[in-house]
């Protein structure tokens, strides 16, 4: 059996990073079987439908590396209204891949049912639908369709006027769910609505259409949340009135966030966009989704793999069977070991566009301008865990700094405002005799001074440091002054130690 596993986001808004963590399940098994990974656009939803949302979902799978083997064709998309189609478009064999250009299949599955007496037509207003719901809940009865249209003869609701196609769901037995995490999880059809299929509007509800696309796209297997497990049997009963063989299922344990509760805005960050703005890798944040829920085996205490290590060990049936955690404190250690194993251009490529952002860099950026930004990089490199922390450590090298006597003497600092500005005037004179304006050319010069004035290093290094950043906390030193470059060193030391005088 070939595998086929499916995304299928509704373009309602961004997906929630706790679904996404189960698309980065289904892309590894895909991967990891030779099979096919596919991206269905499921956008009946039509109240809540927002076109604009499809292209930021394609882009977020594609940040994130998860491509797909089949999905919506340039003309699909197109029609849909989105821009630069060409650049999503992957088509296959089994489209269409949105589901308003397949209305005609649903519609014809659900005649099907109608006129093999397994569904039938209702008519029921939705006054009436209200007054037995209310009626049922002042009983403490189930909320759920009274079938009174169930056993109407046929022709007492015309194709012609409005009306729904709802499914005979079995009145007495069970459906059994074979799940590879839950095992079998058994229903009683008695609990179970005469679902609807096909709305009035022609356009099929949620499980007629996902049950026909799986279907006719052969899917083999379906990882998704465990908290779709209820809606299961509903999927079941329509394969089997089709004549149709279901899938595999597999229910995952939804993600919790820190405390223990189901993640949500209130713990950060949910959406691929918002981990993307927000500074992180998408090899730190793949990696750190596969292993939310999921482990590689017994006896390993890594946590940092390659994509291809990850395809190559992920197993479906090792997901846990408990509510996974979710914790941003992990990521953001994941996500500075990932920062830290680029290259110094690597880097610095990444960090453009955030310093961009914050109005330090030009765009486009100046070509000139990328030999001190490489040496910026790996002053920072160690220190970052997500890339736009990378402004408040480096500002000080696009902008000036306007010291003053607070901002120069801080801390523990053991210098008076006289004694300070004694220091930066000697440094100043140090500075400036240092033809190699290096770190290595640097640092020397400067630790022989300390010795001379007799003062602590830290003392010393950190009124030179206040000057020069404007920073208590600041990159390496020595690293920093070469950056500055020699006439900028001196201009910034000159004018804080003439602020200390004052």
């Amino acid at each position: 059996m070939t595998v086929r596993v499916r995304f299928a986001p509704s373009p309602t808004g961004e997906p929630h990073i706790g679904n996404v963590r189960t698309v980065v399940f289904n892309w590894l098994f895909a991967r990891k079987m030779g099979g096919q990974f596919i991206l269905r656009i499921e956008d009946t939803d039509r109240t809540r439908y927002q076109p604009q949302t499809i292209p930021v979902i394609m882009d977020g799978l594609r940040w994130l590396g998860l491509d797909w083997d089949e999905g919506p064709s340039l003309e699909e998309l197109r029609q849909s209204g989105v821009e630069n189609a060409e650049q999503y478009a992957v088509g296959g064999p089994r489209g269409p891949y949105i589901q308003s250009a397949r209305l005609e299949m649903y519609r014809q599955a659900a005649e099907a049912l109608v006129d093999q007496g397994l569904a039938y037509r209702c008519n029921c207003s939705a006054e009436r639908l209200d007054a037995v719901r209310a009626a049922q809940r002042a009983n403490k009865q189930a909320v759920m369709y009274d079938r009174h249209c169930r056993d109407l003869p046929p022709g007492a609701v015309s194709p012609a006027e409005p009306h729904v196609i709802r499914l005979k769901v079995p009145l007495t037995g069970q459906t059994v769910v074979q799940d590879i995490i839950k095992g079998e999880v058994v229903f009683d059809n008695a609990g179970l609505d005469d679902q609807i299929l096909l709305k009035s509007d022609g356009f099929p509800t949620y499980h007629l259409a996902v049950v026909v696309d799986d279907h006719n796209m052969a899917i083999t297997h379906i990882a998704r949340g465990d908290d779709w497990i209820s809606s299961t049997p509903k999927r079941i009963l329509i394969y089997r009135a089709l004549g149709w063989e279901p899938p595999i299922y597999c229910h995952v344990p939804l993600v919790n966030g820190p405390d223990g509760k189901k993640l949500g805005k209130r713990h950060g960050a949910t959406s691929i966009t918002e981990f993307r703005r927000q500074g992180y890798l998408p090899e730190a944040l793949f990696n750190f989704l596969a292993l939310v829920g999921w482990a590689p085996g017994e006896g390993e205490e890594r946590e940092i793999f390659s994509r291809e290590e990850l395809v190559e060990r992920f197993d479906l049936f090792r997901i846990n069977r408990a509510p996974a955690a979710f914790s941003y404190d992990k990521l953001d250690w994941m996500n500075g070991v990932y920062i830290r194993a680029l290259s110094v251009e690597e880097l610095a490529e990444h960090l453009i566009p955030v310093w961009q952002e914050a109005g330090l860099v030009p765009h486009p950026c100046p070509q000139e301008l990328r030999p001190m930004l490489q040496r910026i990089a790996p002053l920072v490199q160690e220190r970052l865990k997500r890339l736009p922390e990378v402004v408040d450590w480096t500002a000080f090298f696009f902008t000036d700094v306007e010291p003053t006597a607070d901002t120069l003497i801080t801390g523990k600092m053991k210098l008076d405002q006289e004694q300070a500005a004694a220091v930066l005037q000697a440094a100043r004179r140090t500075l400036a005799q240092i033809d190699d304006f290096t770190p290595e050319g640097i640092e020397p010069p400067l630790r022989a001074l300390v010795d001379e004035l007799g003062y602590k290093t830290r003392d010393v290094f950190g009124i030179i440091r206040n000057a020069t950043t404007g920073q208590v906390v600041s990159p390496p030193l020595f690293g920093t002054l070469s950056v500055l470059g020699k006439d900028q060193v001196l201009a910034r030391v000159e004018r804080a130690a003439q602020v200390l005088q004052q």
